[in-house]
């Protein structure tokens, strides 16, 4: 199983984007849910990652690491406050949506815990966790590779 991830690390973390970018536009355009003002800078930082993902897989580039963090990380941390937000009284007076849909509104509401911020985190969390993890195990095995790693201090 080890060996699968550490091979297919990039695939996977494509698809996950893809079922991510796929997943809100069918909530937005297919069951007609108005993404509020955090809903779109989560797609901000999602959308990317299908193309610089996908290139970078069937290229086998994984230098990419390093550039796509950043989005991870900033996307991540947007879909985690949305999610406080709706989750935690008083966190949507802190910094309230005040023009089209409020932030606070939970269109998807399953088991009284999973709503499409959570989703949104999950899938940018499950991303860097394959990114970091092939990044790591590839290195540590001693994989060879001109370029380097994106983690290298080259």
């Amino acid at each position: 199983m080890r060996s699968f991830f550490k091979a297919n690390f990039l695939y996977l973390a494509w698809v996950v984007s893809l079922v991510a970018t796929g997943g809100s536009l069918f909530m937005s355009e297919v069951l007609n849910y108005a993404p509020c003002k955090l809903c779109w800078l989560q797609r901000i930082f999602m959308y990317p990652l299908v193309l610089l993902l996908g290139r970078a897989a069937i290229r086998g580039d994984r230098r990419i690491v390093g550039y796509v963090a950043p989005l991870i990380a900033i996307g991540g941390f947007i879909s985690l406050y949305h999610y406080g937000e709706q989750k935690v009284p008083g966190m949507a007076s802190i910094l309230p949506c005040t023009v089209g849909v409020p932030c606070s509104e939970d269109y998807l509401d399953w088991f009284g815990v999973i709503t499409i911020p959570l989703l949104a985190l999950t899938a940018f969390i499950l991303i860097g966790l394959l990114l970091w993890y092939g990044s790591r195990t590839q290195d540590r095995d001693g994989w060879s590779d001109a370029e380097g790693s994106a983690f290298d201090d080259r």
